[in-house]
């Protein structure tokens, strides 16, 4: 990202440069001796002793200790603060034998840091209070700079410290999700008004998700500076977007994120709903890991997305709210598929539903661990 005057705090902070220039990733403050486990291997496809497993929102409100931990605090009040941070990121390791922890936020964070009026609604999502829906709107939205979100360092650098080998993946929200919360002023089934920029407004478009592009990029890299060791680019709700709007409109935009952190040397996911057209063109975008929802088997995924790219995915988290047999044997079945490969890393196929059995979960990490040794040869 270019660099941008600050107008509080002088020019834009750089990563420390290490021997050969390249950034240091803000890691110094960690151990040398942190090995690369299964799930940053497999991202690199690279030989795993078993397929590697973590929940998209792994970290939430299927946990009674996270309702607990959580208890009055707006949801946005509690991304803000770096102990609820650490304690709700920490408390599905305690449970599951996960190969990574999730950073606890929301993809509005950043939004709402940069001076956005934004609130999460419970039962409805985002609400935004004066939607983005011309070109003096667009132009209200300032850069992220670091010390907008001092929560964030301080809550990856203390995770870092806790979590040992078990590495910390960062995200932030993807242009034309974020574009859409904006522009619709909260969750849209149709997304008509987004779409209607995007079609009759294409300048007025691509200037705003440009500047979602630089926010996302800002965020992220606050993140692996502080020591997160990989990172997911969720952008929900593109499912919505035909494949050629999507090359057109949103994919220059997602490859600038993608490029801007390619030299952290990190794993980068791409992962959206709905997806099933668009995984070739997710991949293309830069990514080393393409996210499959539950609607498109992980054998088809191989043949949609190039090679050189690992997957991650995909059981309907539905399925755990049926019998454990019939969940075990669904589970085996995305293994099997993932097999074909040449990286996989076990997750649903969205995030964990809130009815889920924290119990099911427990197990479901095990069987995939103990399954997945079996044909690795490791047991």
């Amino acid at each position: 990202m270019p660099d941008v005057e600050n107008p509080q705090n002088g020019a834009a902070p750089r990563p420390a440069a290490a021997p050969g220039g390249t950034p240091d990733n803000g890691r110094a403050h960690l151990p040398a001796a942190r090995r690369d486990g299964p799930f940053l291997n497999a991202c690199r496809r690279l030989p795993v002793p078993h397929t590697p497993v973590w929940f998209m929102r792994q970290a939430g409100r299927s946990l009674p200790e996270y309702r607990e931990a959580r208890g009055t605090v707006p949801m946005l009040e509690a991304c803000a603060i770096p102990d609820l941070i650490v304690e709700i990121t920490m408390q599905p390791l305690r449970r599951y034998a996960v190969d990574a922890a999730i950073f606890f936020s929301d993809i509005v964070v950043p939004l709402k840091a940069i001076g956005v009026d934004l609130d999460i609604k419970p039962g409805v999502g985002p609400v935004i209070a004066e939607p983005i829906r011309d070109a003096a709107a667009v132009g209200r939205l300032r850069p992220l700079w670091p010390d907008d979100v001092p929560y964030v360092t301080e809550a990856v650098r203390s995770l870092e410290a806790e979590l040992g080998d078990i590495p910390l993946i960062g995200f932030a929200g993807g242009p034309f999700t974020l574009a859409s919360y904006l522009i619709e002023g909260g969750p849209s089934k149709n997304h008509e008004r987004t779409k209607a920029m995007m079609y009759g407004e294409p300048e007025l478009w691509a200037r705003l998700l440009d500047r979602l592009a630089d926010i996302a990029i800002a965020y992220l890299k606050v993140q692996v500076e502080a020591g997160a060791r990989a990172i997911q680019l969720f952008d929900s709700w593109v499912g919505g977007v035909a494949p050629a709007d999507y090359r057109r409109s949103v994919l220059p935009h997602s490859t600038k994120i993608f490029s801007a952190l390619e030299a952290y040397g990190v794993p980068r996911i791409h992962f959206g709903v709905g997806t099933g057209e668009l995984l070739g063109l997710m991949g293309e975008a830069g990514a080393d890991v393409v996210g499959v929802d539950w609607r498109v088997p992980l054998d088809e995924a191989v043949r949609r997305v190039d090679a050189g790219k690992a997957l991650q995915g995909n059981l309907d988290p539905a399925v755990l709210l049926a019998p454990w047999e019939i969940a075990a044997e669904r589970a085996r079945e995305v293994l099997a598929q993932g097999r074909t490969a040449e990286g996989h890393v076990f997750n649903l196929g969205h995030g964990v539903l809130p009815s889920t059995d924290p119990g099911a979960l427990a197990r479901l990490a095990d069987l995939v661990h103990e399954e997945s040794a079996v044909h690795a040869g490791t047991r």
